[in-house]
């Protein structure tokens, strides 16, 4: 069986990938503390001890507005450390996943961007990612970038369900975004999604995201009709539209973040599921793991 190390398995993403990425084969995982990617000459010497075939790099650093201010350890984490991995998969032969994001792009567009469309990152995180998503091309080796957005699920802290479901319990009125548009995506599906691309030995650039799209207005009021619907008991009666304008925040956030599934179709042959169905079924395994 093919050996597989998962880089970042403590996350929303890694801890999904986790179960999905063991019917391909051993998995063995790194967390911070076992590589810390923000210690790029540790990097290559600890993957190469693991000696794998597969290399699926699920850590990030993802705090959007601080990575304005924390730009050296943003880019060490996002720019150098994947450019490093998919050095060190070239060396030792194996092959090398990573996950990127929509933040590559501007959010200029008005139809969904596609895997070949021109990237301009607004902040330093989306440069940051952009910069990884270079240095993994420029490497030589063979690699999948899958690029997502608007991330939620079951593990992990601080996704936006998670958030709307905390403050939903206190509050009676909660104001949300309704001018950023974007597809609701379920970490397990993304996770599914990069094992099915794995069967596939697929390479290169791919996006994926749940199907359909949403105002983070619309996402909102979802999460609390679905929640209302499965008895997760909440306070909140109104959720007010606001604009972008009215919520300031240190980094630009891309108006429009869907990301066009034609690859990705052309690849695993159907659509990825419908983002409120996997919001309804994530809701409900939350529930079942006593989480909400």
């Amino acid at each position: 069986m093919a050996k597989i190390l998962l880089i970042g398995a403590d996350g929303q993403v890694g801890q999904e990938l986790r179960q999905t990425l063991a019917t391909l084969g051993t998995v063995q995982t790194t967390t911070r503390q076992t590589l810390d990617l923000s210690q790029p000459e540790t990097i290559a010497a600890t993957v190469k001890a693991f000696s794998p075939d597969m290399i699926v790099n699920a850590a990030a650093y993802t705090a959007v507005d601080k990575a304005e201010t924390d730009a050296e350890l943003a880019q060490k984490i996002n720019g150098d450390a994947p450019k490093i991995l998919a050095e060190t998969a070239k060396a030792i032969g194996a092959y090398f996943v990573h996950i990127s994001t929509d933040y590559v792009f501007d959010g200029s567009h008005s139809s969904p961007y596609q895997t070949t469309d021109p990237t301009h990152p607004l902040g330093v995180y989306g440069q940051t990612k952009r910069a990884g998503e270079i240095g993994i091309e420029q490497s030589g080796g063979d690699y999948l970038i899958l690029r997502t957005a608007w991330v939620y699920g079951v593990q992990g802290t601080g996704n936006f369900v998670k958030t709307m479901l905390r403050l939903g319990k206190d509050r009676e009125d909660i104001r949300v975004v309704a001018d950023q548009i974007g597809s609701p995506t379920w970490a397990k599906d993304i996770a599914t999604a990069i094992a099915a691309l794995i069967e596939k030995r697929a390479t290169g650039i791919y996006h994926y995201t749940n199907s359909g799209v949403a105002s983070w207005y619309d996402f909102a009021v979802a999460i609390f009709a679905e929640a209302e619907a499965l008895g997760i008991p909440l306070q909140v009666k109104r959720v007010l539209p606001i604009t972008t304008a009215d919520y300031p925040t240190p980094a630009k956030r891309p108006a429009y973040s869907v990301l066009s599934h034609c690859r990705l179709v052309e690849t695993l042959g159907e659509y990825p599921p419908y983002w409120r169905a996997s919001l309804k079924q994530m809701l409900k395994e939350g529930l079942a793991a006593g989480i909400f």
